[in-house]
């Protein structure tokens, strides 16, 4: 599509918003920057892209904010969705109606860039194998980016992308609702399980947003499926492209399993790929993510050698069950990426001691019931904070979990559990729920578990 002289609308003025403006203004493109934010501060978000976009180009920006104004939809030849913002608003029907293409920053990059794709979604796990599959490529190949929803706008590497480089992308399913040309090379759906369901409404919707990325692969291409998630099971036996397994149960005929404690590679020869002892990342769930890097990397070309030794040198990602500190015999854990029950029971099945909880936030409309049975004597106090705090502590005592402690702040919170941790205990940071309403992202509650933590 050639956007030189066009008007297109960016809607939502986050990074990835800012990035998708940046690749228009730099691709000619006239850039309306819409947010329904009217706080915002107009001349900061102009001086930021200007500082990113090519010299001249700035001057083909406007920056909107507050109520949208409808004659907006008389002059755009394209519009690009911010994954935060959601997709089924009465203007962006509108917008449909009136034959608007609506692209999401995602499929922008896509046809803008250069380069293989090789593209990560589900429900938990995408960034632990994002960021495991991006060390792999990065010992083999020269040109490698790591991008997508681990934090790095995939936009705003475009320009650097040449026909020999990589793409490592984490999807999430807001970014997978508006693709509609983008194919990775190798694609993988590690996991599906209830999350986001206020903004998809519908568990059906959001299985459909993830099975999305694999739309337009052909046999050609290969998408890599857990063989122990019913949904992928069965997905696997209609999608189009060449379908590889990876399983923690069972041996299987082609693909990437555990047969004992060793991750077997048979993808056209079984190769033993390494004892899971050898690895640096804790828990059964980290093994289904480091086989399903496996079964990517070689399917993708990548010698075994390469992937054996960066699959043992990979120390796992920030605020994913990650030891920050021993302190007077009590070890933290900080788990902030666990923003849904299913990566919450995760982080709890990774626990060798008897743990206290930090749990709560912002509701997502999840059922926590499956959560508090994994607790399975593992947790000795459970510590709840944030908007869902007296919804799962009802869920708790329906399940027979009594011990449990309420508090008004981050910092209260992290206050009880030192009181109630002893000498050979845990404290978990593994919530369960997003972090909006007390922090701006999942990162900023990490780093302020880890900042009490180092202040003990």
């Amino acid at each position: 599509m050639d956007i030189s002289g066009k008007k297109v609308l960016v809607f939502g003025s986050g990074i990835s918003g800012e990035a998708a403006s940046c690749l228009l203004l730099n691709e000619g493109a006239q850039v309306i920057l819409y947010d329904g934010n009217d706080k915002l501060k107009k001349e900061e978000i102009i001086e930021k892209i200007k500082g990113e976009a090519e010299d001249a180009a700035a001057d083909r920006l406007t920056v909107v904010l507050g109520a949208f104004p409808e004659q907006l939809l008389d002059e755009i030849s394209l519009t690009v969705m911010s994954p935060g913002v959601p997709t089924d608003l009465p203007v962006v029907d509108k917008m449909r109606e009136r034959k608007i293409p609506v692209w999401g920053e995602i499929e922008l990059a896509y046809v803008y860039g250069k380069g293989d794709v090789l593209a990560i979604t589900g429900t938990n796990g995408k960034t632990t194998t994002t960021a495991l599959l991006g060390e792999i490529m990065k010992n083999y190949k020269e040109s490698v980016f790591v991008v997508g929803n681990i934090g790095n706008p995939y936009t705003s590497i475009v320009k650097e992308t040449r026909e020999d480089s990589v793409i490592v992308a984490e999807m999430s399913s807001f970014q997978l609702e508006t693709v509609y040309t983008f194919s990775p090379k190798v694609s993988a759906i590690l996991n599906i399980t209830p999350d986001h369901l206020n903004r998809h409404h519908t568990m059906k919707a959001y299985i459909e947003a993830k099975e999305h990325i694999t739309e337009n692969q052909t046999r050609d291409e290969v998408c890599v499926l857990n063989y122990e998630d019913e949904v992928l099971r069965k997905f696997g036996e209609k999608t189009s492209a060449r379908v590889l397994y990876f399983s923690s149960q069972r041996k299987l005929n082609q693909g990437v399993y555990l047969e004992g404690s060793t991750i077997i590679c048979d993808i056209g020869e079984r190769i033993p790929v390494c004892d899971v002892k050898e690895l640096q990342i804790l828990g059964v769930h980290n093994y289904e993510n480091a086989m399903a890097a496996v079964a990517m990397a070689y399917a993708y070309g990548a010698p075994m050698d390469v992937i054996r030794k960066t699959l043992k040198e990979f120390a796992g990602v920030e605020h994913r069950i990650e030891f920050v500190a021993k302190k007077n015999g009590v070890v933290f854990y900080n788990d902030s990426k666990g923003t849904n029950p299913d990566a919450a029971i995760r982080g709890i099945r990774a626990m060798d001691r008897p743990t206290v909880l930090i749990g709560g936030g912002y509701d997502k409309d999840s059922s926590y019931d499956e959560w508090i049975n994994a607790f399975d004597g593992r947790v000795k106090k459970f510590v709840l904070l944030g908007a869902t705090k007296e919804k799962i502590a009802e869920c708790a005592r329906r399940n027979g979990f009594t011990d449990i402690v309420m508090a008004d702040s981050f910092e209260e919170a992290f206050e009880k559990c030192v009181e109630y941790a002893k000498p050979g205990d845990a404290v978990l940071l593994s919530p369960a729920c997003a972090s909006w309403g007390m922090f701006k992202n999942y990162e900023e509650r990490g780093d302020k578990f880890k900042e009490l933590v180092k202040q003990l």
